[in-house]
């Protein structure tokens, strides 16, 4: 089984140099590469390789600079690796058309070469050994990728590791159904709350944001202001994650079935009055999680399709009828069933 391991690294000041030269070399490699991409294409010829756009970046780029042979060639690499699959992602429609990077947005760049780890250091290429905050599978990595969060740094890699131990589920089958006041409302009368991270913080980022537009741009503390905003928002991406991870894995560790509604996302987030409470919740990371979480715990996922009407029907006898979306209880007007929660009974009804 492949699974995937990230972790945050304590570098000290000349690693962080180092971090932040090769993630300005991916970052070069490229734009550079995305230019002459698109002037191929107004140009109307063939889009050029990854293989044709390093071989012309080492002659054409690398010469002019040199600061290119003081970084590993990996980065380079990988970040001319990554515009082709970008470019074949928006030929497929899968994806918009690639856009140029900008500097302290998602850097990150690849390595690869002879990796070894002793309880919490890694050992990589140009870099040497590095500090982790916490232990390290004992695994040999044949690459891996050092990214930026804010002003920290992580490390993810991939490593074969055995078939985990199979708990004892406690229950058979579970409906979940998402909202925004509680995250997620079990079948089974469980329900997890939405810490509403970004509401939260909403006050607090509007205070730094407009710290940061007071300043002066390309200043210091213009950078120290952009610096304390990623800090929230990490720190909301974290808490939001967290949060995510604790009930997806008790869904699949506990249950054989997990039954969940298709949402669509993208059409709830064009609803501006609600947009930013839904984006809060993290729906599409809470179904990808789900996803991958039920194949390690040997759980079955159904998703029901997005357009059954579990929400109109009782969940005794069956019986539709239509309720607004304000109306949070549910009583049947056929038989006896008289206020239920209606998430509670929308998936009642979607396990029977």
């Amino acid at each position: 089984m492949l699974l995937a391991f990230k972790t945050e690294l304590d570098l000290n000041n000349k690693q962080r140099t180092l971090a932040s030269q090769h993630a300005g070399v991916a970052r070069h490699a490229y734009n550079w590469g995305l230019a002459v991409c698109k002037k191929a294409i107004e140009e109307k010829q063939k889009v050029p390789t990854a293989i044709d756009l390093h071989k012309r970046l080492v002659a054409e780029v690398k010469k002019e600079n040199p600061w290119y042979y003081q970084c590993s060639k990996c980065a380079p690499q990988q970040a001319l690796r990554n515009l082709e699959a970008g470019f074949k992602s928006w030929c497929k429609g899968e994806r918009k058309f690639p856009v140029f990077k900008k500097r302290g947005r998602r850097d990150s760049f690849y390595l690869e070469g002879r990796t070894r780890i002793s309880g919490n250091k890694i050992k990589v290429p140009i870099f040497g050994w590095l500090k982790c905050h916490e232990q390290l599978p004992a695994v040999c990595p044949k690459n891996v990728t050092i990214s930026r969060q804010a002003d920290r740094w992580f490390i993810s890699f991939t490593f074969e590791a055995p078939e985990p131990e199979l708990p004892e589920k406690e229950e058979e089958v579970v409906g979940v159904d998402l909202g925004i006041n509680n995250l997620a409302a079990c079948s089974n009368g469980k329900v997890f709350a939405n810490p509403k991270p970004y509401r939260r913080a909403k006050k607090r980022l509007k205070r730094l944001q407009r710290q940061v537009s007071r300043k002066k741009k390309g200043s210091q503390n213009r950078k120290k202001a952009v610096k304390r905003v990623a800090k929230v928002h990490k720190r909301i991406a974290d808490i939001r994650k967290d949060n995510l991870h604790k009930i997806t894995t008790y869904l699949t560790r506990k249950h054989r079935v997990v039954v969940v509604e298709n949402l669509n996302v993208s059409g709830m987030l064009k609803n501006h009055k609600l947009a930013s409470s839904i984006a809060d919740c993290g729906f599409y990371e809470f179904k990808r999680q789900l996803e991958y979480k039920a194949k390690l715990y040997a759980c079955q996922l159904v998703v029901v399709d997005r357009f059954y009407p579990s929400s109109q029907l009782c969940s005794r006898c069956g019986h539709q009828q239509k309720i607004p979306l304000s109306q949070r209880v549910f009583s049947c007007e056929s038989c006896s069933l008289e206020e239920i929660d209606r998430d509670l009974n929308s998936y009642v009804y979607s396990t029977l």
